[in-house]
């Protein structure tokens, strides 16, 4: 077991990042540029790490493909406008840089499984000076919307890892049941968007309260 690669994926927004904020204000944009009345906030963080057509459809649900494609386009838009503007994007969440850096120097290989596009998160991984601590990366663009397996199978191919000493961290239940799906432990994060009676209700092995728990827990998983 300790000869094989020992892979921690995590996601985003919610997870990593504190986005709420921008996410919201960008999703209301959408919305009003296309004659729509915005969604509730609670709404809007239920569909959090969701591919953007697949949040559309949740949050509008009567709503034709077409329309959620443009509603995708429009947050894209107004995201990136608003990022262009110096808008605040969000911030790491409090331990989140030294629970990365404790990882890889204990040789774990780290990578992203997220809802964001690859110019979302390259954006992200840029401000924060994160490119180099992630070896994988696994977006809207590379695969199908979380819940499907497809962002941790090939996160796993591309790393040369197995489903045993793979971890996925995410704060939604989309995270878990992809974890589940691609058969890898499922790690929730209590700090995200979900609650998390419903990661568990996911398949959450354990929820985790700070970061500075999550090597050690990762540790004793692999």
């Amino acid at each position: 077991m300790s000869e094989l690669v020992r892979l921690v994926l995590l996601d985003c927004d919610g997870t990593l990042v504190d986005s709420q904020a921008a996410i919201v204000a960008a999703m209301a944009d959408a919305f009003v540029a296309c004659s729509l009345a915005p969604p509730e906030n609670a709404a809007v963080r239920r569909v959090v790490g969701l591919s953007l057509p697949a949040a559309m459809a949740k949050l509008l649900p009567q709503a034709e493909a077409i329309e959620c494609r443009r509603l995708a386009e429009a947050y894209k838009d107004a995201h990136l406008a608003r990022r262009l503007a110096g808008e605040p994007q969000g911030e790491l969440f409090d331990g989140a840089l030294a629970a990365i850096d404790n990882l890889k120097a204990n040789g774990y290989i780290l990578g992203m499984a997220t809802g964001k596009s690859r110019r979302g998160l390259d954006s992200i991984l840029e401000r924060f000076g994160l490119h180099d601590r992630f070896t994988v990366l696994q977006t809207a663009d590379d695969a199908p919307s979380k819940p499907h397996p497809a962002m941790v199978e090939q996160a796993m191919f591309a790393a040369g890892a197995v489903p045993e000493t793979t971890v996925m961290v995410g704060d939604t239940t989309f995270d878990m049941t992809m974890a589940r799906a691609a058969s890898v432990a499922a790690v929730g994060v209590a700090w995200g968007y979900h609650d998390a009676a419903d990661l568990y209700d996911a398949g959450a092995t354990v929820v985790l309260d700070a970061f500075d728990e999550l090597a050690g827990l990762v540790a004793k998983m692999q």
